[in-house]
């Protein structure tokens, strides 16, 4: 199908940064997504120095993953139906409790299955604030031209947490003490929750009142392309996974184990710019098209990585890694709210966060064992392998990605579109 140029100038991150209120939940916003970004790495790493096992470590912190993907959903359809505030206040009391929990367990040396019991309500509550945030611009530009614009920035805040919070994570597991990351994820999903929840004048409708007239509320799930993008998204879960592992278990390998931050900095530095550029441009290729060049340059990409054996290679080749993340991972935001009535917003936008974290948790497993067994370039399969099977099943499957007629969605209230490309 033939591309459609678009026609309408993108507004500027600096509109929409004026929209009045905006401030008021995109700061405690930032602050409270954190935890998803830190969460694993600060288990992977307290519990690797607690045990000296890396499987073990990326299995405790694979069950918070698989709890995670599977409770964030059911967090989304609760906070399209009661609110907001009303899922955040207790997530987060919850949240915190669990990790300070998992923390003391890990330093009294407690048996596995005593932190795997920790790791359940651990990720089971983590706070789903970036799918919450992107309601919230939903609802308060619905109908605007600023609307594109705030599925970018938001796409290139994701890519910012992804940055931010693993470096944060390893800096201070390996500068100040091998808890503090967890400790510090903590701290931010207490006071970041709480504040955001308190933002209540932003908070979007729920109940019935977010519903589209005539139309019966719809799992996001039961829509075909949104569960070929969750088999994308657990493809880039995979390569976060992957890294975080891998990275770790190569320097500890080389005796230059405080390079590991510098490595994984130079993976997230690549994702930030990328992401930056993908929100900065008004594109004249179509969304689906984009998403599968994007993940074709993220698996080749990917595949290169078990041949790298220099510290000045590994981080070469993770920066063009870095860089490939942000296509697939913003495209396939972009092509979501394409595909979803309103009344399901929240709850698709936790599905794609929940498979994230649902393919970093089998990664961090499966590479920590094989990091274990046979070396830190075979925890490097675990991308190659992930990105490749997702890449298949999009390529597959890329019909169900074609997005609602413009009116319907529209009238849906997923916000303003201009004519745009779908292929």
């Amino acid at each position: 199908m033939a591309s459609t140029v678009i026609s309408d100038k993108r507004p500027g991150y600096g509109r929409l940064l004026r929209t009045p209120g905006a401030l008021s939940f995109l700061l405690p916003g930032f602050a409270a997504r954190q935890p998803f970004a830190m969460l694993t790495i600060g288990i992977v790493l307290l519990v690797q120095h607690t045990t000296g096992s890396f499987g073990s470590a990326g299995a405790v912190a694979a069950v918070t993953g698989v709890s995670m993907a599977l409770f964030a959903p059911q967090s989304g359809k609760l906070a399209d139906r009661f609110g907001q505030r009303a899922v955040l206040i207790p997530g987060v009391l919850v949240h915190t409790a669990s990790v300070s929990l998992l923390v003391v367990l890990a330093l009294s040396d407690a048996p596995l299955w005593a932190l795997f019991l920790a790791a359940v309500p651990a990720g089971a509550s983590v706070p789903q604030v970036g799918p919450m945030v992107r309601a919230r611009w939903a609802a308060k530009l619905d109908g605007t031209p600023l609307m594109p614009t705030a599925a970018a920035f938001e796409s290139v805040t994701d890519e910012f947490t992804f940055v931010v919070g693993p470096v944060l994570a390893t800096a201070l597991c390996t500068g100040v003490h091998p808890a503090a990351g967890l400790i510090a994820e903590a701290a931010l999903t207490l006071f970041g929750g709480l504040f955001f929840a308190a933002q209540r004048a932003t908070q979007p409708a729920f109940g019935a009142s977010s519903a589209t007239a005539g139309e019966p509320h719809r799992s996001a799930l039961s829509i075909p392309g949104v569960r070929v993008l969750v088999v994308a998204f657990l493809g880039i879960g995979s390569v976060f996974g992957g890294m975080q592992v891998s990275l770790t278990a190569f320097t500890e390998e080389i005796g230059n184990p405080g390079a590991n931050g510098l490595l994984y900095g130079v993976f997230a530095a690549g994702n930030m710019l990328a992401g930056i550029a993908m929100g900065a441009v008004a594109w004249k290729t179509g969304p689906r098209r984009r998403l599968i060049l994007g993940y074709a340059g993220l698996t080749v990409a990917a595949s290169l990585l078990w041949t790298t054996h220099s510290v000045l290679l590994l981080g070469a080749l993770g920066l063009v890694v870095g860089l490939c993340i942000a296509p697939a991972l913003i495209t396939g935001y972009t092509i979501v709210e394409t595909l979803i009535p309103a009344s399901a917003r929240t709850e698709a936008f936790t599905w794609l966060t929940g498979a994230v974290a649902l393919g970093q948790a089998a990664a961090v497993t499966v590479a920590g064992r094989l990091a274990d067994a046979h070396g830190a370039s075979t925890g490097f399969l675990v991308p190659m392998v992930g990105t490749a099977l997702a890449l298949v099943t999009l390529l597959a499957l890329r019909s169900r990605l074609k997005p609602r007629e413009t009116s319907r969605v529209a009238a849906r209230g997923i916000g303003h579109r201009v004519p745009v490309a779908v292929d």
